[in-house]
């Protein structure tokens, strides 16, 4: 992955902030992102495609759920820049946080 891949996988707001969230809760259903961000099923998953695609994340399915949490080979340095915007840099992450919680209701 390089740099210039990240940012641009993280210029669109609702990426961003799936990221975020799976990054602060550790997996996400597409459900719990879903209702999180009051967005369609088919957007959401649209913009996940886009996000595995880039190597940020990695999906397990469960029956007819999709899970999705970051990808296990991310350098250490876009955990490092994705890490720092959950550190205040989205104030949107925080009414997404309360949103989602408790995750995978639906699962």
């Amino acid at each position: 992955m390089e740099l210039l891949q990240l940012h641009k996988a993280l210029a669109d707001d609702t990426r961003l902030r799936c990221v975020q969230l799976i990054a602060s809760q550790g997996e996400l259903c597409v459900c719990d992102l879903t209702q999180a961000l009051g967005t369609s099923q088919p957007k959401i998953s649209r913009h996940l495609a886009l996000l595995r695609d880039a190597n940020l994340l990695m999906d397990r399915r469960q029956g007819q759920w999709v899970f999705y949490q970051l990808h296990p080979d991310l350098p250490d340095w876009a955990r490092s820049i994705i890490q720092s915007g959950l550190q205040g840099g989205n104030p949107k992450l925080a009414t997404d946080r309360q949103a989602c919680s408790p995750p995978s209701q639906c699962c």
